[in-house]
């Protein structure tokens, strides 16, 4: 049974940092992508980042590009997400997810979220 449990979230001033942990397990490292989304209030879910198998590739959103940086450990079958420069609209539920053998819109497996705050 594949399982994402995501980890790290909470409050932090504008101008902060954060390192959200996801913990995979039930998923092969050599076969899946992972990836981080965001979803706020009353908008649409946004995908943030995504890591191919191996960790030698990663893409970004605009939006988060030169701020957050994903990582990857497969020895641990861990993924992180580490936020630096937080601004208030980066305020939402973070999720992490997997997918064979690319991130996409639907992902295959999904986590329930680490809410991260950023305020003063």
């Amino acid at each position: 049974q594949v399982q994402l449990v995501e980890s790290g979230g909470g409050l932090v001033q504008p101008g902060g940092s954060l390192r959200l942990s996801c913990a995979a397990s039930g998923v092969t490292p050599d076969d899946y992508a992972i990836g981080w989304f965001r979803q706020a209030p009353g908008k649409e879910r946004e995908a943030l980042a995504c890591i191919n198998p191996h960790g030698t590739y990663t893409h970004y959103a605009d939006s988060v590009q030169g701020r957050f940086t994903i990582s990857r450990d497969d020895a641990e079958n861990m993924v992180w997400l580490q936020m630096n420069s937080l601004k208030p609209e980066d305020t939402a539920i973070y999720y992490c997810a997997a997918a064979e053998p690319w991130c996409h819109t639907a992902m295959d497996y999904w986590g329930k979220g680490t809410l991260v705050a950023v305020s003063s």
